[in-house]
């Protein structure tokens, strides 16, 4: 079985930017292959990585649900239901060199998904019997893991800014992990954002509050914001960049396998 990583954290702490990195840095480390799962609502992670978005699961899902409701067939003819969508599963795999990515975007529309959800975790435990990892950028309340259509995760990363409110969200997150039935190996807060790299006194009374496991600190570098407004893939940053050192280091410490 793959290596799971869940990457989770409330919206705008820098969460996607950081599993971003850890891919690449997985991908450098040559232990691959790698599937880069993105299963925030909020879709982004193709831009971190600097590749295009393929289409998203949820668009496939919902593609069929509603033809479910109005009575039309995009199936072509002689072809099952069953076998269309595996190919549709298969078109939404975007294969890079050292890693592929599954959008996994999210369904709005009215009808039920159950004979699609079934097909889609069948498809991905298929799917991830192929990989060494499989990284998921999560949304904080990890709903795939949670309804099983993604694997068991191994290790959960929780990321949040330096600021109390943040490190109180995260908490809240953490709290969700044995409610949704995961049992992780490791479960650790990673602080993104951090002026100078340094926390406050305050900062680290509400983690010990929380009863968080802190695995490192991040410090804020324009650069990585310079690269957002310049729409440059994050991943691009340069091997000296403190975000990128900081990271690394945080990940060399933990037991990824």
């Amino acid at each position: 079985m793959a290596y799971t990583i869940a990457v989770a954290g409330k919206g705008g702490v820098g969460k996607t930017t950081l599993t971003g990195l850890l891919i690449q840095y997985l991908c450098s480390k040559k232990n691959g292959p790698v599937l880069a799962v993105d299963a925030d609502a909020n879709s982004n992670l193709n831009e971190v990585l600097g590749v295009e978005a393929p289409e998203t699961l949820g668009e496939i899902r919902e593609e069929v649900a509603r033809a479910e409701v109005s009575g039309e067939n995009p199936i072509p003819a002689g072809m099952s239901k069953q076998d269309y969508m595996e190919m549709k599963f298969g078109d939404a795999l975007s294969e890079q060199d050292d890693y592929d990515l599954l959008v996994m975007g999210h369904t709005q529309g009215k009808g039920c998904y159950c004979f699609v959800n079934g097909l889609l975790t069948t498809q991905i435990a298929r799917y991830a019997k192929n990989y060494k990892y499989v990284v998921v950028d999560n949304e904080a309340g990890m709903e795939h893991i949670s309804r099983g259509i993604l694997p068991s995760v191994d290790t959960i990363i929780l990321v949040s800014d330096c600021s109390r409110r943040g490190v109180q969200a995260v908490g809240r997150i953490a709290k969700l992990i044995p409610e949704c039935g995961l049992k992780p190996k490791t479960v650790g807060l990673i602080v993104n954002r951090a002026p100078g790299g340094v926390l406050n006194e305050g900062t680290k009374e509400e983690i010990e509050k929380q009863g968080l496991t802190l695995l490192g600190v991040v410090p804020q570098d324009e650069q990585v914001f310079d690269f957002d407004c310049d729409g440059k893939p994050t991943v691009q940053l340069p091997e000296d960049s403190p975000v990128r050192k900081a990271l690394y280091q945080i990940i060399d410490k933990l037991d990824l396998s």
